[in-house]
């Protein structure tokens, strides 16, 4: 390997994004070629999120080979309605199941960390709906929505 050359680690998503904060070494990507790759691509907003998650994103993409960049969303100019300012990660539309497959990961990550994970086994065998998100009832849909909280899921 010429000494110009810069060795490409691979990186397992679920490794990326972990819940405690880690630096990123040597990113496949670094943000000055991701910068030079994306300047005349067409980029869609893909997650939007406060500075540091939105960081810590980007350095997985980064990592993981993905060409992001940062990109601050025009704050909302009500009076008297501070608003944190949010930031939206960029990416190429062909980039977005990568980056959706990292989101993914970190929060199966976070629930298994927090032991709220079910296992396969101990899944309910009698029903194939997934419960509902906001009140957890498990169930087939009624009309769309959830059949004990009325969440309109469809």
């Amino acid at each position: 390997m010429p000494p110009t050359e810069v060795a490409r680690q691979t990186i397992d998503p679920r490794d990326l994004l972990d819940p405690a904060p880690q630096v990123v070494q040597d990113s496949a990507v670094t943000k000055d070629e991701a910068l030079e790759e994306l300047a005349d691509a067409e980029v869609v907003p893909c997650v939007s999120a406060g500075i540091a998650d939105a960081k810590e994103v980007l350095d997985a993409c980064l990592a993981a080979d993905i060409p992001a960049i940062l990109d601050r969303q025009e704050a909302c100019g009500a009076q008297g309605h501070p608003c944190a300012p949010r930031i939206d990660l960029c990416v190429r539309p062909d980039d977005l199941p990568k980056v959706m497959a990292i989101m993914h990961a970190r929060w199966r990550n976070l629930l298994d960390q927090e032991g709220t994970l079910t296992d396969e086994a101990g899944a309910s065998p009698e029903c194939d709906d997934p419960p509902c998100p906001a009140c957890g009832a498990p169930g087939p849909l009624t009309n769309g929505a959830c059949k004990e909280c009325g969440l309109q899921l469809e």
